[in-house]
């Protein structure tokens, strides 16, 4: 039983003793915590906290949690059912509310779930407010309304349609040059929500070939939910088969969104963002943010564009700060996020595949032969072991002096960029392991790099 305690929310596994997973009891503590810190700190008047959530197992059940415990807090509760979390987001911004939750854990596997807990803009809390949040909990410095103040919950489902009303009237996204384009699109949605989303989407875009896998939206998800290649084979095997034009991949929530080519090949997840900022730039110039341990290559093509590009701390909140910071126009990161603030400032596979679909059709290319006229990195993933006994802060200075001469940025961690790459190391929130991602024009080339750099740090140690 896993229950991991951070600023962007509560994720843990169902089932055994409170405080050692998701339990019903740690639920209400969490939610109660969250509830006092909108009491306490919203501008807004509407008294209303949105709640939407994912389609896994324990989904409807953590959904009747807290529902519950927001009514009990003395909040109403506008609950919009399964939907996805950028949708979420834009009902936080629909409903004027104080909040949101979403019931997501992501990527994570299906014994997995998580409270991810929203500002009144629809935004991730930032790390002061989420850190006041688990002092408060860690406190039980809640109080619940009395019988007269219990709030009410109303349930909304109109959201999605909404959602995807407010994606196809983007000025970027041309529905005629998408529905001309007749093309077959195979969506993999790992059974849950972006199996109702994705497939909408396409319909409203004008797409009428479309290849379902994993849609229904049961939470017995078809492969791992993360998408990345490893777990992707039927997605591949049926793109091998030459008959359709590309294949969409989203997470279990439907903030990432991974893209396979026409021939079977992945276009890789951080292309995604880099795809996407291509076509946003080329018709509203503008600054671009990423996150450090996202590929050179929208760099590369943010400066092609003649455009400024800024690194951000790994996080979407980070992202999302320098992205207001910097006024971007195009955002996100590597893990086929994109945010894109013509709409919201949140990462959105439904605004990813919308402006992607755009950008294939009025190229004239296959998704390889798009793919190809981007600069050509890969990125490798290592990490080092940590022990009780080492001190991370000291062992990332001793790397920061021992590179002095390179280019460093330490916003978060060490990133250390070389002329033809770069090496980021970073303490996991999670585990007891700097993890060491290393960006080369070849897979061999980062690998190598980062053994190289992970090689100094032992040393170091």
């Amino acid at each position: 039983m896993s229950l991991i305690k951070s600023i962007s929310g509560i994720r843990g596994t169902i089932g055994g003793r409170a405080g050692d997973g998701l339990s019903p009891l740690d639920i209400v503590k969490f939610t109660s915590a969250y509830a006092t810190f909108i009491r306490r700190n919203t501008t807004r008047t509407s008294n209303v906290i949105v709640v939407g959530r994912d389609a896994r197992l324990s989904g409807r059940m953590v959904l009747n949690i807290v529902v519950g415990t927001l009514t009990g807090m003395g909040f109403d509760v506008v609950n919009i059912g399964l939907a996805t979390t950028p949708t979420t987001e834009l009902a936080v911004v629909g409903e004027n509310a104080c909040g949101g939750i979403i019931i997501t854990a992501s990527h994570n596997p299906k014994q997995w779930n998580a409270l991810k807990l929203l500002n009144e803009q629809g935004e991730f809390l930032n790390d002061e407010q989420g850190k006041e949040v688990l002092r408060i909990a860690e406190a039980e410095d809640f109080d619940y309304a009395e019988v007269d103040a219990l709030g009410r919950e109303q349930k909304n489902y109109t959201y999605l349609r909404r959602h995807i009303d407010a994606v196809c009237n983007l000025d970027l996204v041309d529905k005629k040059a998408i529905a001309k384009a007749n093309f077959t699109v195979v969506v993999d949605a790992v059974n849950s929500v972006g199996g109702v989303a994705i497939p909408k989407l396409l319909e409203a875009l004008g797409v009428k070939k479309v290849v379902p896998l994993f849609c229904e939206p049961t939470g017995h998800f078809g492969h791992t939910p993360e998408p990345i290649p490893e777990n992707l084979t039927a997605i591949q095997d049926v793109m091998k088969q030459g008959k359709a034009d590309v294949g969409f991949v989203v997470d279990p929530d439907v903030d990432r969104l991974a893209i396979v080519m026409e021939n079977g090949e992945f276009f890789v997840e951080e292309y995604t963002l880099v795809a996407v900022a291509d076509y946003v730039l080329s018709h509203t110039p503008g600054s671009t943010v990423s996150n450090l341990s996202s590929s050179r290559a929208l760099r590369d093509v943010t400066v092609k564009h003649g455009c400024s590009y800024t690194a951000a701390a790994v996080g979407e909140v980070n992202v999302t700060t320098e992205m207001r910071r910097t006024n971007a126009v195009i955002g996100g990161e590597g893990n086929g996020g994109v945010i894109y603030p013509a709409l919201h400032y949140g990462r959105d596979a439904l605004v990813g595949v919308a402006l992607f679909l755009t950008l294939l059709a009025k190229s004239g290319k296959t998704v390889s032969e798009l793919k190809a006229t981007y600069p050509q990195y890969a990125i490798a993933k290592t990490k080092l072991q940590l022990t009780p006994q080492m001190d991370v802060d000291a062992i990332l200075k001793a790397v920061e002096k021992h590179y002095a001469g390179e280019e460093l940025t330490t916003i978060d961690g060490v990133k250390i960029d070389f002329e033809d790459g770069w090496a980021h190391l970073r303490k996991s929130n999670t585990e007891p392991i700097i993890r060491i991602y290393s960006e080369a024009h070849t897979m061999e080339k980062a690998v190598e790099l980062g053994e190289s750099v992970k090689k100094i740090v032992e040393s170091l140690c």
